[in-house]
C-alpha cells in the first residue's frame, strides 16, 4: 500500500466516524479564531473555550484589543498559561491587522506569520477554516498519528506539512486534520493508544 493509498483509506474511514469535521475552538469570526488559536498554544482547546467567552464579550473589535490594558487581558487568560506573552501578542496582532491589513485578518500564510506570535500551525488553521484554502495544520496529534500510521517519517512540523501536502487530496486536507485531532483524543492517544479495536489498525504501520 502506497502512502497515498493509505492516506485515502484513512480519510474515508475517519469520515464515517467523524462526519462533522470542525475545529474544536469556539468562535464567531476570523479575529476570534485567530486569538483563540494563539491562546491554544501549550493549552487545551477545552480550557481556551472556557476562557474566550469572557474575553470575547469584553473585547469585540480590533480597536478594543489594540487599546487594551495588557494586565486586564492577562487576568482573563491567566489559566491558559504563558499569559504574559499571549496577552502581548493579542494586542500586537490586533494593532498590526488594524494598521497594516486594513482591519481584515490576512488570508495568506506569509501575511499571517508576520503577525507577532503566529506560526504556521495557526496560519494554516486560519487559511483553511476561514478562507477555505487547502492547508495542513500540523499540531501534536497530526505529527504523532501520521508517523504511527505510516503516512510520514518526520516530526518536524514544516517537513511534515510539505510531505502530507503531496499525499492528501487538497479538498480533503483541512477536514482530515480536524478528524485526526478527534481520533487522537478518542483512540490514538500519546501514552496509551487504544490499538485493540482501532478502526485503522489493519493499515497502521505501528501494528503491522
Amino acid at each position: 500500500m502506497t502512502k497515498k493509498e493509505r492516506a485515502r483509506e484513512c480519510i474515508e474511514r475517519l469520515k464515517k466516524i467523524y462526519p462533522d469535521a470542525i475545529c474544536s475552538l469556539e468562535y464567531e469570526n476570523p479575529l476570534e479564531l485567530l486569538i483563540a488559536t494563539r491562546l491554544s498554544a501549550q493549552c487545551t482547546d477545552a480550557r481556551v473555550n472556557m476562557v474566550t467567552p469572557v474575553l470575547f464579550s469584553k473585547y469585540k473589535t480590533l480597536d478594543d484589543y489594540a487599546n487594551a490594558d495588557v494586565k486586564d487581558i492577562e487576568s482573563i487568560i491567566h489559566s491558559c498559561g504563558f499569559y504574559h506573552g499571549k496577552a502581548r501578542d493579542i494586542i500586537a496582532i490586533a494593532t498590526k491587522i488594524r494598521d497594516e491589513f486594513d482591519g481584515k485578518v490576512p488570508d495568506t500564510i506569509e501575511e499571517l506569520t508576520s503577525l507577532q506570535g503566529v506560526g504556521r500551525k495557526t496560519a494554516n488553521l486560519i487559511v483553511g477554516d476561514v478562507y477555505h484554502k487547502p492547508t495542513v495544520v500540523t499540531d501534536t496529534h497530526l505529527i504523532r498519528i501520521t508517523n504511527r500510521i505510516g503516512l510520514a517519517e518526520t516530526k518536524d512540523p514544516y517537513k511534515l506539512e510539505m510531505a502530507l501536502k503531496k499525499i492528501l487530496p487538497p479538498e480533503e486536507s483541512n477536514n482530515f486534520c480536524h478528524r485526526i485531532v478527534l481520533f487522537g483524543r478518542d483512540t490514538c492517544s500519546a501514552r496509551n493508544p487504544k490499538c485493540d479495536g482501532c478502526p485503522l489498525s489493519d493499515i497502521c504501520k505501528k501494528i503491522m
